[in-house]
């Protein structure tokens, strides 16, 4: 497995381009920064520009791997040392090249900077740190980075590292230990999570120190920072066992802490770990460690674990590690490998799609994992959304009055979002709200309207059971799902188009198609 030495650098691209398409891990930038006189680019708060690929791929940063080489052999991986293919790499230059003269013909945002591990962890994050370099001091770009930190690399690399990019991200890769072993020998929980350790603490020193902590407060930052997996039970068990005994909210254990009036949903909460609360505190003038945090990726379906126990692990590694995201990457089957499982049906994406809208309930809505799924269910319903699920199941604390509500209750109505709910507690302020007031703030009423009153009034009379809202809902969920599963069918739209369900023509049908007679 050699690199190929004489090779161009479109050639180059189109290689090294391809093979960072299924790390999914990149997404908004989460950080501002403003132009500044001598230097190239700036990087909105509100997040990078996105277009997509016919895949849904994110295309709007220069996504590129600095190697296709590894030196490990995962099974799941189109990289990896046994597969039969041409390698090749670029140099620190080349990337700064490339990402510029992208940058200049408003091509991308960004990069996104991914590697192969070549010789070793410490070597390639060498690399990693140079060509970070280079682009921050030698070509002065000013924009969005995202890097992979190299499991193994020394925490030194990964220091340096992170004062030159916007984001770091170490992949878990798979939710146990027991599937790493199984199908990434080379890996180990250990090696992933202790960069994962040191990027949150070092963010976590730097924001005390923003909040004027540091050595004026006795050189030491709190125990809730700086201790909190070990008094919640040490975090992710290291061997995919022992999970801590919960360690919610509710514990009693405290989390980071947190300027007074905070509320469920918002962006710098407890009950959104993972945001980076102490950002706009952040001044002018100099560089910051990993300012927009850290992320990670799991792959769904290449080995049995349930939903339960990956949004099990997500809410971990939001609690204990103040991830920004947690990424779901359905499992593609690159390789002919006996240990991975086939997939008759395709890559598993509607599964990915509910992991996802758990994840948001985790983030934004104040849900917790043991409330969506357990141990005796498992796994999402394929039919409806998981609040819908949720809130089914819970019929006993509907419908919910509009008029009276707090926030927090308004958040677990189904078709009631972040802004809705802000808007309704906004509105009743100045009066009773009703449906078509509902409405104009963008509630969608036809899954709420199930669970929802307005001064008492349901939108229309329905029976408050289980079995009869369920169907209502799996009609629309059905279309959704159908869309998802089979998102590379294209057709010409249909009056008639009945998304692939089949049902007997009935004999009137039949007479009429024949003679005409409506």
């Amino acid at each position: 497995m050699l690199i190929q030495e004489e090779m161009d650098l479109q050639e180059k691209l189109r290689i090294l381009s391809d093979g960072a398409k299924y790390d999914v891990s990149c997404s908004s930038s989460g950080v501002a920064r403003k132009g500044k006189k001598g230097m190239l680019g700036n990087t909105l708060a509100a997040g990078i520009c996105h277009s997509f690929a016919a895949d849904g791929r994110c295309i709007s940063l220069l996504k590129i791997l600095f190697t296709n080489q590894c030196i490990y052999d995962c099974r799941y991986c189109i990289n990896r040392r046994s597969n039969d293919t041409v390698r090749t790499a670029f140099t620190p230059e080349e990337v700064c090249r490339l990402t510029i003269e992208f940058y200049r013909r408003n091509y991308i945002e960004g990069l996104f900077l991914s590697s192969g591990i070549l010789q070793s962890a410490d070597f390639t994050m060498e690399l990693l740190y140079q060509t970070l370099y280079r682009l921050r001091n030698e070509y002065r770009f000013n924009g969005y980075i995202h890097v992979k930190a190299i499991p193994g690399a020394s925490p030194e690399l990964i220091e340096q590292t992170g004062f030159l990019a916007d984001r770091m991200s170490i992949n878990l890769e798979l939710p146990t230990a027991e599937g790493l072993k199984k199908l990434a020998p080379g890996k180990t929980r250990e090696k992933i999570l202790a960069p994962m350790r040191q990027v949150q603490r070092g963010i976590a020193v730097q924001n005390w120190n923003s909040l004027g902590g540091g050595p004026g407060s006795g050189g030491r930052f709190p125990k809730s920072l700086e201790d909190r997996s070990e008094s919640r039970g040490g975090g992710l068990a290291p061997y995919g066992k022992g999970w801590p005994d919960g360690g919610s909210r509710r514990s009693g254990v405290k989390l980071c802490p947190l300027p007074a009036g905070r509320e469920i949903g918002m962006a710098d909460t407890a009950a959104h770990p993972g945001r980076n609360v102490w950002a706009p505190l952040q001044a002018t003038g100099r560089r910051f460690f990993v300012p927009a945090g850290q992320s990670t990726q799991m792959i769904v379906g290449a080995t049995p674990e349930s939903d339960y126990h990956m949004i099990r692990v997500a809410e971990a590694l939001y609690q204990n590690y103040d991830l920004k995201r947690v990424f779901y990457s359905a499992f593609v089957r690159v390789n002919d490998d006996s240990l991975l499982p086939a997939l008759p049906g395709g890559p598993p994406l509607l599964r990915e799609h509910r992991l996802y809208q758990a994840d948001w309930l985790l983030r934004f809505y104040g849900f917790q994992a043991q409330e969506l799924l357990s141990e005796e269910r498992p796994n999402f319903n394929v039919l409806l959304d998981p609040k819908c699920d949720w809130a089914l199941r819970h019929l006993e604390g509907f419908p919910v009055e509009v008029n009276r509500a707090d926030y927090g209750t308004l958040l677990r109505v189904p078709g009631l979002g972040v802004k809705s709910a802000r808007r309704i507690l906004a509105a009743r302020k100045s009066g009773a709200l009703d449906f078509p007031d509902l409405k104009k703030m963008g509630v969608v009423l036809k899954r709420a309207m199930y669970f929802l009153t307005c001064s008492g009034k349901m939108m229309v009379p329905v029976r408050i059971d289980e079995n009869f809202i369920a169907g209502q809902l799996i009609g629309m969920e059905h279309k959704k799902a159908w869309d998802i599963e089979n998102h590379n069918s294209y057709q010409q739209l249909s009056l008639f188009d009945d998304y692939g369900v089949t049902a007997p023509v009935a004999w009137e049908d039949r007479v009429s198609a024949a003679t005409g007679a409506l």
